[in-house]
C-alpha cells in the first residue's frame, strides 16, 4: 500500500465478495451485503467485469477464495462469541466489512489493524458511502514490516489478558518471514485460548491443478501491481513455526473443506482450489 495508491488487492477482494451475490447462483457461500456500498463508484465497474467474464478462472477463483475464507472465519467467530469471547482482531483488514454488517458484530469489540494509508483510504470510502462508524470498532494503524503490534493494540483498548479471535486473511503471502514471525510472537502474548485463523499460500509442489493454474495467472499479476507474493508454507512448516511461537495447531483447512460440503453442489463456475489454505491455531496455556 503506497501513500497515493490504494491496495488493488483490497479492492479486488471486496469487489469479489460483492460480485458473488449478483454473479453467482445460490447457495451463496458468504453474504457480504456491505461491500458494494463501501466500494461506491468502483463497484459498478468491477462487478460489471465479473458479470461479463465471471467464469474466468481468476475471477471465479477469487470469488471462491474471499467468500470461503470469510465464511469459515466468521462462523468460528460466532461460535466463540456464543462462548463469551468479546474481542475480534482483524489483521490486515483492508476493506473487510464485518463491523458494518448486522449480526454478531454487535456482540464483540472489533479492532481493525492495517497500514495507516490503507485506513485513511477506507475511512474516506466509508464517509463517501455514508456508512457510520459502528460502536465497538477501533482502527489500529500498523505497518507489519516495521511497527510493533502489541503497544498499538494496547493503546487502542485491546485487553491481552482476555481471549480473542484473530483473523489474518489474505495477508501472510505478501509479507516477509520476519514480519510473519513478529506477528506470531505478538499473538503468542495474548490470553490463553485466543485463536488465530491465518490464510497461507502453498508452495508450487503442493498445489492441485486448479490452484496451480490460478497461481500462474495471479502471482505475476500481483507482482506487476507492486504486491508480490513473498511467503509460502507447507502445512508442516507452518505448524512448526506456530509451535515455535507457542501456538498449537488445531487444524489446517483446504478451501474445499472450509464451508459445508453442500455449498459445492453448484450450477455456476465456483469450484474450490488448493492454492491457499487456512490454519486455525490456539494460544497455549503458559
Amino acid at each position: 500500500m503506497h501513500e497515493a495508491q490504494p491496495s488493488q488487492t483490497a479492492v479486488m477482494a471486496a469487489a469479489a465478495r460483492a460480485a458473488h451475490l449478483v454473479v453467482d447462483r445460490e447457495p451463496f457461500i458468504f453474504r457480504d451485503t456491505a461491500a458494494a456500498s463501501l466500494l461506491g463508484g468502483l463497484a459498478e465497474e468491477i462487478i460489471g467485469y465479473h458479470r461479463a467474464h465471471g467464469d474466468h478462472l481468476i475471477l471465479s477463483g477469487t470469488r471462491v477464495q474471499v467468500t470461503a475464507r470469510s465464511h469459515y472465519t466468521e462462523r468460528r467467530l460466532a461460535e466463540m462469541a456464543r462462548d463469551g469471547v468479546e474481542q475480534y482482531v482483524v489483521l490486515g483488514a483492508g476493506l473487510d466489512t464485518f463491523a458494518y454488517r448486522p449480526g454478531p458484530a454487535g456482540r464483540v469489540r472489533i479492532f481493525e489493524v492495517d497500514h495507516p494509508a490503507t485506513q485513511r483510504w477506507k475511512r474516506g470510502l466509508l464517509a463517501a458511502a455514508g456508512i457510520p462508524h459502528p460502536d465497538g470498532l477501533t482502527f489500529v494503524p500498523v505497518d507489519f514490516e516495521t511497527d510493533d503490534l502489541t503497544p498499538a493494540l494496547s493503546a487502542a483498548g485491546f485487553d491481552p489478558s482476555r481471549p480473542a479471535l484473530v483473523s489474518w486473511l489474505g495477508v501472510s503471502m505478501y509479507l516477509t518471514r520476519d514480519a510473519i514471525d513478529a506477528t506470531l510472537a505478538t499473538v503468542r502474548r495474548f490470553a490463553s485460548g485466543t485463536e488465530l485463523v491465518m490464510e497461507y499460500a502453498l508452495p508450487a509442489g503442493l498445489r492441485d491443478e486448479r490452484g496451480s493454474a490460478y497461481a500462474d495467472f495471479a502471482l505475476p499479476a500481483a507482482a506487476e501491481r507492486g504486491e508480490p507474493w513473498l511467503a509460502f508454507f507447507t502445512p508442516g512448516e507452518l505448524s512448526a513455526a506456530l509451535e515455535g511461537h507457542g501456538l498449537e495447531t488445531a487444524e489446517h483447512v483446504r478451501q474445499a473443506d472450509s464451508v459445508d460440503s453442500a455449498l459445492w453442489h453448484r450450477s455456476d463456475a465456483l469450484r474450490p482450489a488448493d492454492l491457499c489454505r487456512l490454519v486455525r491455531a490456539v494460544v497455549s496455556a503458559r
